[in-house]
């Protein structure tokens, strides 16, 4: 397995500005969803007058977009460590990552900043649980699923497994056959519920998983847990299989550490979890791994035509 390899790294000169920047940053407001304008046009002002963050904000964006990588990881670890990881911190993240696009939060139960912790008695599969986590894309039973899908680690495993896992989704559909390409094509996926969710568009069910858009407007729809949907026949259910297994021989790895945030462009990517280590048990709830999960919206964005 490879090791993901765009890191960001901030010059010093930089850290210690955002560092005095933390006190500086007003508490955010949000817009239904949405981050308010107003506090971007705020923390885009502070961020600007710091040194070299203008190249940084260059390099972030072409890393994600365009020829770059497609994903990122912000390293903020001094920061995190003058700081803290509390509000001070996640307003210097939140600014940084409106850089790149609109931060919001589609499920309403959830502030800004979702938590994803780890639940022992959770399905080891799922986000929150000890299990390996398979390649997804998230929100993908919606018509206009966030263009980027952002992690914040808060604390890393102890143990020190757990690690991210990416892959390059168009890289593994073009190796595919185009007979699985043509099923992948049909309108006969299905993942999930839609529920309590804002600013995504409709449900999008079935769907899909290659949309025929190009690959900076479409996505590689999917998700390995559809194919323990009911009613997937075997025809299809089998390119899904093709396709997942093409992710996992193109992933690459990275351990987050304390204030790492990894920032994945959905269009291009997808994501998952290697297990947690064994022993969660023997770690206390408050030292067990945590993330914060925040989603980001291009200007412009739309959804398939359903109808």
């Amino acid at each position: 397995m490879k090791e993901l390899s765009a890191g960001i790294d901030l010059p010093s000169k930089l850290e210690d500005a955002l560092i005095d920047l933390g006190s500086a940053l007003p508490a955010w407001s949000v817009e239904g969803t949405f981050l308010a304008d107003s506090t971007i046009e705020q923390y885009r002002t502070k961020l600007a007058s710091a040194p070299l963050f203008n190249e940084t904000r260059g390099t972030l964006l072409a890393t994600l977009n365009g020829t770059g990588a497609g994903y990122a990881v912000v390293r903020l670890r001094n920061i995190a460590d003058a700081l803290g990881i509390g509000e001070q911190f996640l307003r210097l993240a939140t600014a940084i990552l409106a850089e790149v696009a609109t931060p919001f939060q589609p499920f309403q139960r959830w502030p800004l900043w979702k938590e994803i912790g780890t639940n022992l008695n959770a399905n080891p599969g799922l986000s929150t649980g000890t299990g390996y986590n398979a390649f997804h894309m998230d929100l993908v039973n919606t018509t206009q699923p966030p263009d980027y899908t952002t992690l914040l680690c808060v604390r890393p495993d102890p143990l020190g497994a757990g690690a991210s896992i990416l892959s390059d989704a168009h890289a593994a559909v073009s190796r595919l056959a185009p007979s699985s390409r043509a099923l992948l094509a049909e309108v006969a996926f299905s993942y999930g519920s839609f529920y309590e969710l804002s600013d995504v568009g409709e449900e999008y069910k079935p769907f899909p998983v290659l949309d025929g858009e190009p690959a900076d407007l479409g996505f590689v729809r999917f998700t390995a847990k559809m194919l323990a949907e009911s009613g997937l026949d075997e025809a299809h259910a089998h390119a899904a299989r093709e396709l997942a297994d093409q992710m996992v021989a193109g992933q690459v790895s990275v351990t987050l550490q304390r204030g790492d945030v990894l920032i994945v462009n959905q269009h291009r990517w997808v994501h998952g979890r290697e297990p947690l280590a064994e022993g969660q048990q023997d770690v206390a709830p408050e030292e067990r791994r945590l993330l914060l999960q925040l989603f980001l919206r291009s200007a412009g964005a739309t959804g398939p035509v359903t109808s």
